[in-house]
């Protein structure tokens, strides 16, 4: 052997004994000087939009080497463009991080063709707060109950078909015996919004509480709205005298399947990371993210913006997941038949 061969040989063995604490990058050295980008499932200016961008706004303080977060909207699908691009395309060192649509995490055991991914596979950071909609007719509608609404045909306007707007006049005449005749093809926010105000629909089934309370708190405060029914695991404290849908349907397993969908709703602005970000990373993301739910500048900047935060952590997220996705398939049928749209249920 000569010298320039025992030369390399020494620095290849000096390499294998090197101590692997003192070649593995830290967190914070990963993250320093870099960005981190956070697909957004919903359009600019709108309710998921602002949520994210709030809290993004806060995030980069907690996370070891401050990184910038650059927010990239794509609501394509109904926000599952955001969540198959996590999935299947991001990088997976923890540099991409996605906000969701409430119903991400669920399209895939209702059978949406769109959802190309497993959602109990994903790294769960938490959720900012949930999503509780509430079914509400203008106030010039004679429509001012839930049983109105069972007497009469109400037209609601709605977005997409896999929208809220959608889903819960779908699922409320199926399961509660209501009359409400959707209008679909709206733009989510202002468009759904100004043809209620236009007089083209008498209500919207659907709205996000938290998010008209931000964008239209006049709404509210002149008592422009009829809430007439909520929807949601629990009553929200502010319509104590608004039915819930749960208290409208007696059936046993048509509750089974009501609550099958309102789980879509219990984590409804959930942040997650890829499959197979490495371990020490994602822990640090997920401190980061309890860490800006718990500022006190974050929740002064939500208190302006008017957002609701109730937040769930990763493991609550993932026990949700567990119970829904382990419900019987009849039931995971009947809900499928309500959230699809037909044909695409499985």
């Amino acid at each position: 052997m000569n010298a320039g061969t025992r030369t390399v040989m020494a620095l290849l063995f000096a390499a294998v004994a090197w101590p692997a604490s003192t070649l593995a990058q830290t967190v914070e050295e990963f993250y320093r000087g870099k960005s981190i980008t956070m697909l957004v499932g919903g359009g600019a200016g709108g309710g998921y939009d602002t949520y994210a961008r709030v809290f993004a706004r806060h995030l980069s303080r907690h996370i070891p080497g401050n990184p910038n977060i650059i927010a990239k909207n794509m609501p394509a699908a109904a926000g599952l463009a955001a969540a198959s691009t996590l999935y299947i395309t991001a990088d997976k060192d923890g540099s991409t991080i996605a906000a969701f649509t409430n119903g991400a995490a669920m399209d895939p055991l209702f059978g949406n063709a769109s959802a190309r991914y497993d959602a109990q596979k994903f790294n769960w950071l938490g959720s900012i707060g949930k999503l509780q909609n509430v079914c509400a007719t203008w106030h010039h509608s004679e429509v001012k109950t839930i049983a109105a609404a069972r007497a009469r045909e109400v037209i609601v306007a709605a977005a997409g078909a896999t929208s809220n707007t959608a889903i819960v006049p779908k699922t409320l005449n199926a399961l509660t015996g209501t009359k409400f005749r959707v209008i679909a093809g709206y733009d989510t926010g202002a468009g759904l919004t100004l043809a209620m105000e236009r007089g083209e629909a008498e209500g919207i089934c659907g709205l996000s509480w938290s998010t008209i309370k931000a964008s239209r708190p006049r709404w509210i405060a002149d008592k422009l709205l009829n809430v007439i029914v909520q929807m949601g695991l629990t009553k929200l404290p502010e319509l104590p005298d608004v039915p819930s849908a749960l208290d409208l349907v007696a059936d046993v397993e048509s509750k089974q399947v009501l609550k099958l969908i309102l789980i879509r709703q219990e984590a409804g602005r959930p942040f997650a990371a890829p499959p197979g970000v490495p371990a020490d990373r994602l822990a640090a993301l997920r401190r980061a993210f309890d860490a800006t739910l718990a500022d006190s500048e974050f929740r002064a900047d939500a208190d302006k913006a008017q957002l609701e935060i109730e937040p769930l952590t990763a493991g609550e997220i993932e026990t949700l997941l567990a119970l829904a996705y382990g419900a019987p398939k009849a039931i995971v049928q009947k809900a499928a038949a309500l959230v699809e749209p037909s044909g695409r249920a499985p």
